[in-house]
Order: C-alpha cells, then sequence, then structure tokens
C-alpha cells in the first residue's frame, strides 16, 4: 500500500484551495483545499507509517472531496479534474482496504 496517491492529492487540494482564494477571494474554496487536503496528508502520514486509520481516512477525504465536486462536473475544467481525480484515489484506497480486509 502505498501513500503517494494520497501526498500527491493532499498536495493539489492544499493548492488548489490556495489558488482559488487568491483568484476569487473564495473562503469555501481556501477552507475546503486545506481541510481536505490536510485530511489527505495527514492520512498519507499515517499510512507511511503504518499507524492506523490511515488508509481508511484517504478514502473518507476521496469520498468527501467526490461528493463535494460530483454536482459541479459539467461546469468546468477544474471540477471535471477534481471528480476524476478523487474517484480515482477513493478506488485505489477502497481496494487496497478490500485487499487488506479479505
Amino acid at each position: 500500500m502505498s501513500a503517494y496517491p494520497s501526498f500527491t492529492m493532499g498536495g493539489l487540494c492544499v493548492i488548489g484551495g490556495i489558488t482559488g482564494y487568491v483568484r476569487t477571494r473564495s473562503i469555501p474554496s481556501l477552507v475546503a483545499g486545506v481541510g481536505v487536503g490536510a485530511l489527505y496528508l495527514y492520512s498519507a502520514d499515517n499510512i507511511r507509517k503504518g499507524a492506523n486509520n490511515g488508509l481508511e481516512g484517504a478514502l473518507g477525504a476521496s469520498a468527501l472531496l467526490l461528493l463535494s465536486s460530483l454536482p459541479r462536473v459539467t461546469k468546468g475544467p477544474i471540477p471535471l479534474l477534481l471528480t476524476v481525480t478523487s474517484a480515482a484515489s477513493a478506488f485505489y484506497y477502497g481496494n487496497v482496504i478490500y485487499k487488506v480486509g479479505a
């Protein structure tokens, strides 16, 4: 099991939240991006260390990002990219959790 997808998603979410705030002064973009990014990064650190709940946290962050971006999927390339990458991350970590539990 790899923490790299979670590290990548976390970094992208934090950068995206900050960028959204700088471009449009959107506080929700900042809070959501940094919040979900922090959850991804915390989960990645737990996965790397072999600590508890790292995989579940990464799956939860992916589900949260997917559910928040899915209603806006037709609004442009950024929501589409968020939807696709969060779905891929959710699929990856869901499969890892399923295989570990089986």
